[in-house]
């Protein structure tokens, strides 16, 4: 794995081999960058932006949005392990400034009053796990997002997602097994 562009291209990423995670593919996260930087209908931009990453695991998402300028990048991770290699790649790349790791559980970390609000909001759940919709109304309840925000969400390309009085998908693409969806919180 490997930072595509911005201040860190080409440096690499370890990753964690696992069946428990499952790392974000280049072409996919090359294509989710090329979606946010060029599509007309996202008006978020990565540079300066405050960033939350759930699901975060080795933080392939999140560190490449530190090569590409974003200000401050809040990881979530449970997996031990996975939080780990994240440390060690925060650190290989030399921009653990940039960064803030929680340990715990999305809904226990949601739950004790996050007061920062966010641009983006990258979810990258197990393909399995539907609780992420819950995860998704308490940010939306607490209220942490930024007028001009934008959520995307990794999931498996034959899921059913039920957005409803939460989220306005704008562009949903699939690459693979892969099904990425871009939108805003309803108000």
């Amino acid at each position: 794995m490997r930072i595509i562009s911005g201040k860190l291209k080409g440096k690499t990423i370890s990753f964690l081999k696992s069946s428990i995670t499952r790392p974000l593919k280049d072409s996919v996260k090359e294509s989710i960058f090329n979606i946010i930087v060029h599509s007309n209908l996202l008006t978020v931009k990565i540079k300066n932006s405050n960033i939350l990453d759930l699901y975060s695991g080795i933080g392939s998402f999140g560190l490449e949005c530190i090569s590409r300028g974003a200000g401050k990048i809040t990881f979530v991770e449970k997996d031990k392990n996975a939080a780990e290699i994240l440390k060690k790649n925060l650190k290989n790349l030399g921009i653990k400034k940039n960064a803030t790791i929680i340990m715990d559980e999305i809904e226990n970390f949601l739950k004790k009053g996050v007061s920062e609000k966010f641009e983006i909001i990258f979810l990258d759940p197990p393909f399995a796990d539907e609780s992420y919709l819950q995860e998704l109304k308490l940010i939306k309840q607490n209220n942490n997002y930024k007028k001009n925000h934008l959520i995307i969400i990794h999931r498996e390309r034959r899921s059913f997602e039920n957005f409803e009085n939460i989220l306005s998908p704008i562009i949903t693409k699939q690459y693979g097994r892969s099904k990425i969806i871009f939108g805003k919180f309803l108000r």
